[in-house]
């Protein structure tokens, strides 16, 4: 470990939104109203369904209603937009969130657009992205907001430094770009075809690891004094940092787990609130 080295402790931040939560939840309870994240599974893959668990026992840990709808691995795109079109139509419902991958045959991509702008806690849409790269979304997408989340409790700072994102994908590498963008540092996002990505990675005195491949980010990779959090999650508890070798270099790392995770989930939680309160207080 370098000398000082911060392990930045999603469980904390987490804990702090949440405790922040179950005062809101009790708020709006006296109003009438349960926050709901209704939460939609397509199929049975077991790591889905496993997430998905997750989400409804911490909804249940802070009074929160969880609404869980499994669709079967057969479901069409027609049949999974007609459920979120009654979800979207359901005054009782706060956010949705249509957990992914879901099976081959359905259009992916049309099932997150047809999920209503006020109710899309998981920043999946396009609209949502849209706001976002100006600054102006209610809901980002959890994770990338998570990854700011974390730099701001820790009091890290993000103006002026470089940013370097390994990984563009539309929930994760490219908003958490755009982002770090809006708040000053310079960014440089890189992907499976870049060229040379150990000597840019080199350059990052924020490095953001969101390409969903076990130990990927080798410890040389990173300069001294880095700033590093793992947005990966593979099987085995390992993320997508070599986390002993980045340890190492780094002056700040996210753990995996208990690093950005919780802090996506506390996230996505505090985004239902959020909705709820504005049915609520802004009707």
């Amino acid at each position: 470990m370098a000398e000082n080295t911060l392990i930045l402790n999603g469980t904390t931040v987490a804990d702090g939104i949440k405790a922040d939560l179950a005062a809101r939840v009790a708020v709006l309870k006296e109003n009438g109203i349960v926050p709901c994240l209704a939460t939609i599974l397509v199929g049975d893959d077991p790591s889905s369904a496993t997430y998905v668990r997750m989400k409804g026992n911490a909804c249940a840990r802070l009074g929160m209603e969880s609404r869980r709808i499994h669709l079967g691995a057969e479901t069409t795109t027609e049949e999974l937009i007609a459920v979120i079109d009654e979800l979207n139509a359901d005054d009782g419902v706060h956010g949705i969130l249509l957990q992914h991958p879901v099976p081959h045959q359905i259009d992916e991509r049309a099932a997150f657009e047809a999920i209503a702008i006020g109710k899309d806690v998981d920043g999946v849409t396009m609209l949502g992205f849209a706001q976002n790269a100006f600054g102006m979304a209610e809901y980002p997408s959890c994770t990338p907001a998570a990854i700011l989340t974390i730099l701001d409790y820790y009091n890290l700072p993000i103006a002026g430094k470089h940013a370097v994102v390994v990984g563009r994908s539309p929930i994760l590498g490219k908003p958490v770009s755009l982002m770090l963008l809006n708040r000053n540092a310079t960014v440089t996002v890189c992907h499976s075809k870049t060229e040379g990505l150990a000597e840019l990675v080199r350059q990052g005195d924020i490095v953001v690891a969101a390409v969903g491949k076990p130990a990927f980010i080798q410890g040389e990779w990173i300069k001294d004094g880095a700033v590093v959090l793992d947005a990966g999650y593979n099987e085995g508890n390992i993320g997508d940092v070599d986390y002993e070798a980045c340890l190492a270099k780094a002056s700040a790392i996210t753990p995996v787990p208990a690093g950005v995770g919780p802090v996506t989930i506390a996230t996505l939680l505090k985004h239902t609130v959020d909705a709820a309160e504005r049915r609520v207080f802004q009707p």
